[in-house]
């Protein structure tokens, strides 16, 4: 697609040449479920993709995720909207939760228009569920905020017995977080040469926080003296503390110096909160620019914090405290992405030959 980050293509697996052709370009990956390789999308690497195929290659459009449609809701759709927002509202969850469930149920209603809601059978739902995977292939982390949504309204609106846990779940993925080299930190924090996004970056990866964090940091969370950053209602609202570089203090005290921000560390033009959007732009200029992994996005900085962590021995419960994690199990999958290679670990193999 013209907007696609990437283009994919397919190699026919006798190719060998144009394999290791396009091994070499620079952001080249292997998608081995879907057994496509994939370039950055530029117009620059779409004529060093031509090079090695030369006039043996074609381009196919796939096909866009469809659409959901939008639908004016009636007046019985609107009051259980609104049922289901009071609901949200009491329990005290967060603003974004409540726009993505509301959003959820207004499809859910709208497909189900004309029948009895409030009696739909766990088959019907699975169905509807079903329906949005065939028709707009939606992803295994929108399939749960799906189910979530539907759930809640049965069982936190209409009190239904809990047996709608039942509804069959995605099969949860064991996928490994994108971690970058130090070096390749290194570069991506001397990438920009504004000194606000260079301060925004550095404080990603030296407290991994998350990116809403950075955005909802305040001026007096920064504790210089006591050498710690305070993160107030993160993820769960739950208050934490997490390391204050001593890097990062320099930089943000000059940072400080020439922005002389009120009341957000990070204003925008307006004064108010920066902007999500704006740091994700800073980010992908600045892995342009140091030409590190194409994949990354600033979460990754979070993920890379925690592998580095590790790796110079820091005990695993204090990195769970400082990430703001509620279990264990969660932080030790940065167990998973550390160095594993023949410089860290022996084959038994090298001993065994060894002794011959």
């Amino acid at each position: 697609m013209p907007h696609a980050k990437r283009i994919k293509f397919h190699i026919p697996y006798k190719r060998t040449e144009w394999r290791m052709q396009i091994k070499q370009l620079n952001s080249s990956f292997y998608h081995p479920q879907q057994k496509l390789w994939s370039v950055i999308n530029t117009p620059e690497m779409a004529n060093k993709i031509k090079e090695v195929f030369g006039k043996d290659y074609r381009n196919v459009e796939s096909a866009p995720k469809g659409k959901r449609p939008y639908t004016e809701l009636n007046e019985a759709e609107s009051m259980i909207i609104a049922e289901v927002e009071k609901k949200i509202i009491l329990k005290g969850y967060s603003a974004h939760t409540r726009n993505s469930y509301k959003s959820e149920m207004i499809a859910y209603l709208t497909y189900h228009r004309g029948q009895e809601i409030e009696s739909l059978s766990k088959k019907q739902i699975e169905s509807y569920i079903y329906h949005l995977l065939k028709k707009y292939r939606i992803s295994e982390s929108r399939q749960n905020l799906a189910i979530n949504a539907i759930k809640f309204y049965y069982e936190q609106v209409l009190d239904k017995d809990r047996t709608y846990y039942d509804i069959q779940r995605p099969k949860k993925s064991k996928t490994l977080p994108n971690v970058l080299s130090q070096e390749e930190v290194m570069r991506l924090l001397k990438a920009p040469e504004n000194i606000k996004h260079k301060a925004i970056l550095t404080v990603l990866y030296s407290a991994g926080l998350r990116l809403n964090e950075v955005i909802q940091l305040r001026v007096e969370d920064i504790h210089s003296d006591e050498g710690f950053i305070f993160i107030k209602g993160a993820k769960g609202k739950k208050d934490r503390k997490t390391i204050l570089s001593h890097y990062l203090l320099k930089l943000l005290r000059q940072y400080y110096i020439k922005h002389k921000p009120a009341y957000w560390m990070f204003e925008g033009a307006s004064g108010g909160q920066y902007s999500a959007t704006s740091i994700s732009k800073i980010f992908r200029r600045a892995v342009t620019r140091a030409k590190v992994n194409a994949w990354a996005t600033p979460h990754t900085l979070r993920h890379s914090f925690a592998t580095h962590l590790l790796q110079q021995g820091v005990n695993l419960r204090i990195i769970q405290s400082m990430l703001g994690h509620s279990s264990a199990k969660t932080t030790q999958i940065y167990t998973h992405v550390l160095n594993i290679n023949n410089k860290i670990v022996k084959s038994p193999l090298d001993t065994i030959m060894h002794k011959m």
